[in-house]
């Protein structure tokens, strides 16, 4: 990676684990220094903390073009006398650049080359190039359309399965309306008449029309009571 220049690198020190101890009847007091080319920070003291202090302690250090490790070392602090060396340790920045995190426990050593304990950092990078994954979606696959044909499949009308655009048949044995099913005849709606209906029912030929009423019989002779 290049381009770091001037950015800031994250570096939180969580603790140490199984630091040497340099005091025989008393607990030690540690404290982290970190150096990176000429910066150089120091964490607080934490006061009996003995072989495994706590710290978590965060700082930024600007970055340098070139510069991939930075410094650790580990002192116990005392009030009377100069300050004991516990250890000190290089931490590689490959990772943390590359990756943008790194969480590891980097080792310490004493003046003879022997292990002094552990010193637990936690490093962030906001600028890395993270890695792209194995497998990048370009875009979300557009959702199916079923195909509904124009005209009804074969079997529709027939009692027939026909799946798809239209429905299963009912597994139930018995309708579940109280009224029975339509008949293949009433399943579309009539045509329209293309004249209005007659309102009486259709008569023979030859009874289209009444009959004439009949007439009243009347006797000829005159229109006048006859005399008793």
């Amino acid at each position: 990676m290049s381009g770091i220049q001037g950015q800031i690198l994250d570096v939180t020190v969580v603790g140490c684990n199984k630091l040497r101890d340099t005091e025989l009847f008393s607990r030690q007091d540690p404290y982290v220094c970190i150096e990176y080319a000429t910066s150089k920070f120091r964490t607080r003291t934490c006061t009996d903390g003995g072989r495994n202090p706590t710290f978590q302690e965060k700082f930024q250090i600007p970055l340098i073009e070139g510069l991939r490790e930075m410094n650790i070392a580990v002192w116990n602090s005392n009030t009377l006398t100069a300050d004991d060396f516990i250890g000190n340790g290089r931490v590689q920045l490959h990772k943390v650049l590359s990756q943008g995190y790194d969480d590891s426990s980097w080792p310490i050593q004493t003046r003879h080359q022997k292990f002094g304990g552990e010193v637990k950092l936690i490093m962030h990078f906001s600028n890395a190039l993270q890695k792209p994954p194995h497998y990048m979606p370009t875009a979300p696959a557009a959702p199916y359309a079923p195909y509904v044909p124009s005209y009804p499949p074969v079997g529709a009308y027939s009692g027939a399965s026909a799946y798809g655009a239209y429905p299963p048949p009912n597994p139930y044995p018995y309708p579940s309306s109280p009224y029975p099913p339509p008949t293949m005849q009433q399943s579309y709606a009539p045509a329209p008449p293309t004249y209005p209906p007659p309102s009486y029912p259709p008569q023979s030929y030859m009874q289209q029309y009444p009959p004439p009423p009949a007439q009243p019989y009347y006797p000829p002779g005159p229109y006048y009571p006859p005399p008793y």
